[in-house]
C-alpha cells in the first residue's frame, strides 16, 4: 500500500479522496483531521462497506500502524486506491494542517 506524507494526503482530500480516520471516538473527539471520516478499527470489517469505491480512500490514525492495517484489509475486499498517511493525525498537527480539537 502506497504511504503519503500528511501534505500529500491533504492535497489528495483537496482532490475529492475520502480521508477515513480509523481511531475509536474518544481519540477522535480529542483531535483530528479536519473533515475527517470515522470509522473505528473496531467496528471496520462490519461499517468498511459504507466508504466509496468509486474515490480514493486515504487512511489515517494516531500514528499510521491501525490505518495501514485497515487499508490493508480494503485492499483484500477490492478497494483499489487506498493511501496510508504516514505518522497518522500526530503527524497531521505537527504539519499544521487543518484539525479539529476537543469536540465534545
Amino acid at each position: 500500500m502506497e504511504e503519503v506524507t500528511p501534505q500529500e494526503g491533504q492535497r489528495r482530500v483537496q482532490a475529492g479522496a475520502v480521508l477515513v480516520d480509523v481511531r475509536e471516538q474518544n481519540e477522535y473527539d480529542e483531535v483530528h483531521a479536519e473533515g475527517a471520516l470515522l470509522v473505528p478499527l473496531s467496528e471496520f470489517e462490519a461499517r468498511y462497506a459504507e466508504l466509496p469505491t468509486d474515490k480514493p480512500l486515504v487512511m489515517i490514525c494516531r500514528s499510521g500502524a491501525r490505518s495501514a492495517r485497515a487499508g490493508e484489509f480494503l485492499a483484500q475486499h477490492g478497494y483499489t486506491t487506498v493511501a496510508n498517511l504516514t505518522g497518522g493525525t500526530n503527524a497531521w498537527v505537527e504539519a499544521g494542517l487543518p484539525s479539529v480539537k476537543g469536540q465534545n
